[in-house]
């Protein structure tokens, strides 16, 4: 029994990602997929993934679900499985869309259709399905990217040195300095004289990127900007002045929330003061009309005891 216990343990760790349907298809079997650059998977922190097909009459379509550590990694996964000619989806934050085909990304899953397009109510229900969503908030460094001019599909999300080394294999990681929790956002231009290589780096804080900066632009043919925690870097530019003004696109914004007091009557002196004149005189008069009601009270009594106090003090004639 033990040992029947033990080996149906991992089929149960195991369970199925996806449901047993989607609208109108019915899942048909579980496959792994298989995963290229699995290194860089790692490094966005994939933990369980699998593809499916689902039929409905004589329809098909696959299906794969990539759950990774946090919705940063599902992010990343996105920029990198985008399919080059997909348009904007407006289904999630992070969709895009071909003629056949559907990706997304649903807190820190990575969701792919091949086939079938499923509508809003359809997707809806499958993430209400998904265990141990991540519900934290994207990052903002992508939207330091400057969109001019920017590559369609081609911002990519750096967390480690195997990203770099895929994307922008031109800056070494000891540059980058991952230790310090560096992230990057990198993107491709249009330029006249041929395309640039954007990468932008995070710093903790504008102290390091100052530090950072010069080693930047101690590399051959680099050319690097700092903008607060931010250091922007076109390594090797076929147009330098391009570069430029490229770099000058890359500025720094701390988004500052403060939230205006309104001013209420109760924030108004005056008020305060003539509110505790009223309540003073409320006061007064509540005491006088409870002395007033204590001694009428005394008074009636007193006429029912012939004019004897009932309340009078026993009092011992002892002289």
């Amino acid at each position: 029994m033990k040992l029947f216990a033990a080996l149906l343990l991992p089929l149960l760790g195991g369970a199925a990602i996806l449901p047993d349907s989607i609208g109108a298809y019915h899942r048909l079997a579980v496959s792994q997929p298989t995963l290229n650059g699995r290194d860089l998977w790692d490094e966005y922190g994939l933990h369980e993934y699998e593809s499916a097909t689902y039929q409905s009459d004589a329809a098909k379509f696959t299906a794969t679900a990539y759950q990774l550590q946090d919705s940063t990694g599902a992010m990343a996964a996105f920029n990198w499985q985008r399919p080059a000619a997909a348009k904007v989806s407006r289904v999630a934050h992070y969709a895009a869309e071909t003629a056949t085909g559907l990706i997304l990304v649903r807190g820190n899953y990575l969701l792919a259709f091949d086939g079938y397009k499923p509508e809003a109510p359809e997707l809806a229900a499958l993430a209400g399905g998904l265990i141990h969503v991540d519900g934290t908030p994207f990052p903002t460094l992508p939207g330091f990217l400057p969109a001019q001019n920017l590559v369609p599909n081609s911002e990519r999300y750096i967390t480690g040195p195997m990203g770099l080394q895929t994307f922008d294999p031109a800056v070494p990681p000891s540059v980058a300095a991952f230790h310090f929790g560096t992230e990057a956002a990198f993107g491709v231009f249009h330029s006249p004289k041929g395309d640039l290589k954007l990468a932008v780096f995070n710093y903790p804080t504008p102290q390091i990127a100052m530090d950072r900066v010069a080693a930047f632009q101690n590399l051959p043919g680099a050319m690097a900007k700092r903008s607060g925690p931010l250091v922007a870097v076109v390594v090797s530019p076929p147009d330098p002045d391009e570069a430029e003004r490229l770099l000058a696109q890359v500025q720094y914004r701390a988004d500052i929330t403060q939230q205006d007091h309104i001013p209420t009557r109760r924030d108004n002196i005056g008020n305060l003061v003539v509110n505790a004149f009223i309540l003073a005189g409320i006061l007064l008069v509540f005491c006088v009309a409870g002395g007033l009601g204590v001694g009428g009270l005394k008074v009636f009594r007193r006429r029912g005891k012939n004019g004897r106090d009932p309340d009078a003090m026993i009092t011992l004639h002892l002289e």
